[in-house]
């Protein structure tokens, strides 16, 4: 035993931690021997390359009192989708009016503090031929960019799906700060009627904590977007011991990774029963499991939690939000809205160059009304009834 031990040593090689990133796989073998030499206190250091300070910079903008996200990086297809639902086709011209419409909108940001692209929108300028990077700048809205290229189903798993877009994506992340943009965005998605499988959890949390690095590396600061697809027929209980499942594994390998928790921003699901679920849970429940979970699994070093709306409707995002903020939290407790932001206002645009105002207006009222829930004076007092309409899709993807 000891002559097997000694060969051990000699043929375990010690990887500095350049080498070791270069060929990082979640298939370490199954024995490591730790050395332990003395080192001077600066070579444990770990730091987030030259773009530290900037990245705590830009993650406490973003996270700053009163506002929140808009989640504007729908990929064509699903844009498609959008433009379809009010009878418009999926062109690039009719893409950009919409976007055009969105980041142009007076006083935005007020209320936003950041803008998530698709990679057409971070190069295209509006309608008015201003670059849409430039616009959202001067509305004090930081640019951020979805780099994520979607996903794809998981072989070995229980008919689950992984994200793909490794590949590459430093390249990608360095081009996309050049164009301007501050912060990157990438989703994955855990299923809990598909198990979800300990294969799918650690995937997901190992391909977030990859995008992190890279992203901090090229001074991007990385939202981390684990959602727990709403679809099932499982009450709360369930949601939250799933989501706290996911959120250990995702944290565990962010730290694995190196990622500077100071230059993220995370942008969960808020723990809520499944779609089909015969018992609905009100904002207060929803608020008091959702916080649970974030006290048990996140770092007080997090400058933001984004929690991204998920089918739910426009007022119902707003009132569990709201319900959150009714007590002071150690993170920004805020939102990264898509459709909770845009339903009603796509709507009333129509399609239509003479709705574009309304459009706008309505844009506004529920960017103000999810600000009011980030300091958690939200009322809900004069919602539309479209607002209040549910818009949960299952199997939503995008």
């Amino acid at each position: 035993m000891a002559s097997a031990s000694a060969t051990l040593l000699k043929s375990s090689p010690i990887l500095d931690k350049s080498e070791w990133v270069k060929g990082q796989n979640l298939r370490q073998p199954s024995v490591s021997v730790v050395r332990c030499h003395p080192t001077a206190p600066s070579a444990l250091t770990v730091r987030a390359s030259s773009y530290a300070d900037e990245l705590i910079k830009t993650a406490k903008t973003i996270a700053s009192p009163g506002r929140g996200i808009l989640a504007m990086d729908e990929s064509n297809a699903t844009c498609g989708k959008r433009l379809a639902s009010i009878g418009l086709e999926n062109t690039e011209a009719n893409r950009q009016a919409y976007r055009t419409l969105l980041v142009s909108a007076p006083g935005l940001g007020e209320y936003i503090s950041g803008a998530i692209l698709f990679e057409e929108t971070l190069y295209q300028s509006t309608t008015d031929g201003k670059k849409m990077v430039d616009v959202l700048v001067e509305q004090n809205i930081v640019p951020g960019i979805k780099v994520d290229k979607g996903l794809v189903p998981l072989p070995g798993s229980n008919n689950e799906s992984w994200c793909q877009g490794l590949d590459g994506l430093s390249s990608r992340t360095a081009a996309y700060y050049q164009q301007g943009a501050r912060f990157a965005k990438w989703r994955t998605v855990v299923s809990i009627p598909n198990g979800p499988s300990a294969l799918a959890v650690k995937e997901a949390a190992w391909g977030l904590a990859r995008y992190a690095a890279i992203s901090q590396d090229s001074g991007l600061v990385p939202i981390v977007e684990p959602e727990i697809l709403l679809d099932g027929e499982h009450g709360i209980d369930r949601t939250f011991e799933v989501a706290k499942k996911v959120w250990a594994e995702v944290f565990f390998y962010l730290a694995e990774n190196n990622v500077m928790f100071e230059g993220i921003l995370l942008k969960p699901s808020m723990v809520t029963p499944g779609a089909e679920c015969k018992e609905k849970a009100t904002p207060q429940q929803v608020a008091d499991y959702t916080l649970k979970l974030l006290h048990r699994r996140i770092p007080p070093a997090v400058p933001g939690i984004m929690f991204l709306s998920g089918g739910q409707s426009e007022v119902e995002a707003t009132l569990n939000l709201n319900a959150m903020n009714q007590s002071p939290n150690p993170w920004h407790v805020s939102f990264s809205y898509a459709r909770a932001l845009q339903n009603t206002c796509l709507k009333t645009w129509g399609g239509r160059p003479e709705n574009v105002k309304a459009a706008q207006e309505v844009l506004l009222v529920r960017a103000k009304a999810n600000s009011l829930a980030q300091l958690g004076k939200y009322t809900g007092e004069g919602e539309s009834e479209e607002a209040k309409k549910g818009m949960f899709v299952k199997g939503y993807v995008y």
